[in-house]
């Protein structure tokens, strides 16, 4: 048995450990420039922490981590709205957005006035009394939101908009059974996992939340056929959940009128209508939400990524009143501690704000037009090795023969400065998906660098 006194001298040298191991970390983020030597002190602390304590998993997926971990690309501060640093110095042009975070670009100054500001008054709410800017951003979405969409929820993360929106719709239509579609994305907590299509994902977990149905995405027959069928046994849909443009999943584009034909048979059979633009929403896709350009409303919207200005992680769902008033009897139902709260409210209000001042989501039409154009000019030359260019707005993917290729070009891109990424841990297809405020001679550069690299990898 280990005497008290031992054991209260172990705890005091472990505290004294982390206190001094804090102090340098707290030291290191004060600092407004690194040396080379603690460049290299970083790199290693990061490599040997993420495999001995994050998750060794990451080093063998991360392009920016060489085969035996002597080397990696470790992130340390932003170098402009559109591009960021790593610790030695060498700077990238941010085309993966941090999967579509960025879209007023990073560290916007309005967004960070305003969540300074917040910061100095009051970072966090008390949870009883009423928090006003929760109110004002509630208004300024049922105003911007298409159609009746009129009162909110919010989060912290897309994961948990999507769950409140399926509880909700659970709570409006009495009803259990759920439509999503194949190669969609909507998260990792469970519930939100019974509605995402990737196997490998979902089969470590199984079963999933009872009641959900996968057809494939664009195919308006299968669609309709399974809604019959879950009437005709007493199942009838709660809700049909869809990205309107499937961001994770490839960047897949509906067929010509296919959310419109979904809409209809929702009315048809009594079903919801949630359209998760987690990734799609804030200007995206060129309008400032994606159901816009098909002008289609849902029951239900799920926002989140950039809702919080690249700054502050924040989510919301927006509702009509007929479907939310589910909630009203007991506004205690849906909760969570850190959800809309002050410094993340701050945070997408200036979003908003800067979105419409600097006309983002027209921009996006018009760099995603430009960028797409000439990625496809750079493509044409190679079509051994690409399949398919596509996209809107910024969010454009690249689709190659095989996996192996994709992963190669966007290895090739991260050595010329460019970081892309594949969709869904498949680099088959790789996103570019840069923020919107991009410029011309970035978006030249990566189009020159992609025109470069399908030169050099080999197949």
């Amino acid at each position: 048995m280990v005497s008290q006194p031992k054991v209260k001298e172990d705890l005091k040298t472990k505290y004294a450990e982390v206190y001094a191991y804090t102090n340098q970390v707290l030291n290191l983020i004060d600092k407004e420039e690194i040396t080379k030597e603690e460049a290299a002190w970083i790199t290693r602390q990061t490599v040997d922490n993420f495999r001995d304590h994050v998750n060794p998993g990451f080093l063998n997926y991360r392009k920016s981590v060489t085969k035996d971990g002597q080397f990696a690309a470790v992130e340390w501060r932003d170098a402009g709205p559109n591009s960021f640093m790593d610790v030695n110095g060498k700077e990238y042009i941010d085309c993966l957005g941090g999967f579509g975070i960025y879209n007023v670009g990073h560290r916007h100054p309005k967004v960070i006035q305003a969540v300074t500001s917040q910061m100095n008054r009051q970072p966090l709410h008390s949870q009883d009394l009423l928090d006003p800017l929760r109110a004002m951003l509630a208004k300024i979405l049922a105003d911007i939101t298409p159609g009746d969409l009129k009162y909110s929820y919010f989060a912290n993360s897309g994961t948990e908009t999507v769950e409140a929106a399926m509880k909700l719709a659970k709570m409006h239509t009495g009803r259990t059974t759920f439509i999503a579609t194949t190669r969609a994305f909507h998260g990792k907590s469970l519930g939100a996992l019974s509605a995402t299509a990737k196997g490998v994902f979902r089969k470590p977990f199984l079963p999933m939340i009872p009641g959900f149905r996968h057809v494939p995405f664009g195919d308006i027959d299968m669609m309709r056929k399974t809604m019959e069928s879950c009437a005709m046994v007493g199942e009838d849909v709660a809700a049909i959940i869809l990205e309107p443009i499937q961001g994770e999943g490839g960047v897949n584009l509906p067929p010509e009128g296919y959310l419109k034909q979904v809409r209809d048979l929702c009315n048809q059979f009594g079903a919801l209508l949630i359209f998760d633009e987690v990734q799609t929403g804030m200007g995206r896709t060129g309008k400032m939400f994606c159901a816009e350009h098909y002008d289609v409303v849902p029951d239900i919207l799920c926002l989140a990524k950039a809702f919080g200005g690249g700054v502050i992680p924040a989510g919301a769902v927006v509702a009509t009143e007929e479907v939310f008033k589910s909630f009203f009897p007991n506004p205690f139902i849906q909760t969570t501690t850190f959800g809309g709260n002050p410094l993340a409210c701050a945070a997408a209000i200036a979003t908003f704000n800067v979105l419409i001042e600097e006309n983002l989501p027209a921009r996006a039409t018009e760099l995603g037009d430009y960028m797409m154009k000439g990625l496809r000019e750079a493509a044409a030359a190679y079509t051994d090795k690409v399949m398919e260019v596509r996209g809107k707005g910024l969010l454009i993917g690249v689709e190659f023969h095989n996996d192996e290729i994709g992963y190669e070009v966007s290895k090739g891109l991260f050595d010329h400065g460019v970081l892309v990424a594949g969709t869904l841990i498949n680099a088959k297809t790789i996103r570019i998906e840069p923020p919107l405020t991009i410029s011309y001679q970035e978006a030249d550069q990566v189009i020159s660098a992609f025109r470069k690299v399908l030169g050099q990898v080999k197949i």
